[in-house]
C-alpha cells in the first residue's frame, strides 16, 4: 500500500541546519491502522507532511501503490494526492462555512456536481454522527464535533489512506475515546488505511495494529503493538509503553533475599484472563507477591505485565516458572538473590 524508503528531510534557517528525518523506511499495509509515536521533535509531523506531499523531502522514495510520489509533478501529483486524506490537530476548518460546506470543500474544488456533493456529504454526515449539525458553523461546535467534521472532510474524496496528525491531542479523554471509536468504525466499514501520528501511548494501544517508535528523526523500533508493548527493545519504547512502572524494578531488586526471585510475567490474550497467580500458589510450595503492573486492552487483544516476587525452594521456583511457560505466560527473571 505505502512504502517509504530512506526518506530524509532537512530544514534550513540561514546557516543553521536541522535534519528532521534521517533515512526513514517503513511499510504500511492496506487496511491497517499504523501508528507513529515519539516525543516532540522526534520527526513524526515532518514524516506525515512529507508522505502527504505538503512538504518536499530531500531524498528517498514515497511509494503509494507502487508509484513514487516524489517523482510526480503537476496534474499527476494532484491526482495522486486525492488518494490521501488529512486530519489535523487543530481541525483547520473554514470558520465562515457551514459543516456541510466544510465537508464539501474538496469536492467543490474537484468540480463535482451538486447532486453528487449532496449525496456524498449527507452520507458522510451520517457516518460521523453529525446529521443534525449540517447547517451549523464551526463556532457552534464542540472540539469533538469539529474533529468529526475534519474526519468527514478527509474522507470526502474517497481516499485510500488517511493521515491523522495528533488528531486527539487537543481533546478531553472522553471525547478522545469517541473519536478513536469513530476511526476504528470507519476503518472496519470502509477498509481505509489510517496512519496515526501521536505522542499518546493510549491512542496507539487503542487503535493500532502496528507501531513505529521515532526518536531524533529515526525509527528506532517498529513492529506489532503487542510485541513492542511486551518486549520493547529501546529505552524510549519502554518509557512510552510503561504507564505502571512495570519496567522499573530497581527498588524491588534491592530488597530481595536468598530464596527469592523477581520476574516479569507477560500475559497476552486468553492467558491474561486466567487465574495463573492463584494456580501457582495452590500447586507449588511458593509464596508470591505482585509488586507492580496491570492488565489492559491493547492492539486488539488483552495484555498484562506484572512484576512478581516469588520465594521458595529451588525446585519449587523452577517448577512454578515452568508452569507459567507451559501455559503461555512469558517469564523473564529480573534478579535472583541466590546468584
Amino acid at each position: 500500500m505505502l512504502s517509504v524508503r530512506n526518506l530524509s528531510k532537512t530544514y534550513k534557517n540561514g546557516a543553521e541546519r536541522f535534519q528532521a528525518l534521517k533515512n526513514v523506511s517503513v511499510d504500511i499495509e492496506g487496511g491497517e491502522i499504523f501508528g507513529f509515536i515519539g516525543l516532540s521533535g522526534a520527526g513524526k509531523t515532518s514524516l506525515a507532511r512529507c508522505i502527504s506531499m505538503l512538504e518536499q523531502s530531500d531524498g528517498g522514495e514515497i511509494l503509494l501503490d507502487g508509484v513514487d510520489m516524489t517523482k510526480l509533478t503537476g496534474q499527476e501529483l494532484r491526482d495522486k494526492r486525492k488518494k490521501l486524506g488529512l486530519v489535523f490537530q487543530h481541525f483547520n476548518l473554514l470558520m465562515n462555512a457551514t459543516v456541510f460546506d466544510n465537508i464539501a470543500f474538496p469536492l467543490s474544488i474537484d468540480k463535482k456536481s451538486k447532486p453528487y456533493i449532496k449525496d456524498k456529504v449527507d452520507g458522510l454526515l451520517e457516518l460521523v454522527g453529525l446529521t443534525d449539525k449540517r447547517d451549523s458553523y464551526p463556532s457552534k461546535l464542540s472540539g469533538g464535533q469539529k474533529q468529526r467534521v475534519g474526519i468527514a472532510r478527509a474522507l470526502a474524496a474517497d481516499p485510500e489512506l488517511v493521515i491523522c496528525d495528533e488528531a486527539t491531542s487537543s481533546l478531553d479523554p472522553e471525547t478522545t475515546r469517541s473519536i478513536l471509536e469513530l476511526i476504528k468504525r470507519i476503518n472496519t466499514k470502509t477498509g481505509v488505511t489510517f496512519i496515526v501520528i501521536t505522542h499518546e501511548m493510549d491512542v496507539i494501544k487503542e487503535l493500532c495494529s502496528r507501531v513505529a517508535v521515532m526518536e531524533d528523526g529515526e525509527i528506532i523500533e517498529q513492529g506489532p503493538v503487542i510485541d513492542v508493548l511486551t518486549r520493547p527493545k529501546t529505552d524510549t519504547a519502554r518509557r512510552f509503553f510503561d504507564k505502571t512502572g512495570v519496567y522499573d524494578t530497581s527498588a524491588f531488586i534491592k530488597e530481595i533475599k536468598p530464596g527469592e526471585i523477581i520476574v516479569k510475567a507477560t500475559f497476552i490474550g486468553d492467558s491474561a484472563l486466567k487465574p495463573f497467580i492463584s494456580d501457582v500458589i495452590r500447586s507449588f510450595d511458593v509464596n508470591l507477591s505482585i509488586l507492580s503492573g496491570g492488565i489492559e486492552p491493547a492492539g486488539g487483544t488483552v495484555v498484562g505485565a506484572l512484576i512478581l516476587k516469588i520465594s521458595g525452594s529451588d525446585g519449587a521456583l523452577a517448577s512454578s516458572m515452568q508452569y507459567f511457560k507451559e501455559n503461555g505466560v512469558g517469564i523473564e527473571v529480573i534478579n535472583n538473590a541466590s546468584l
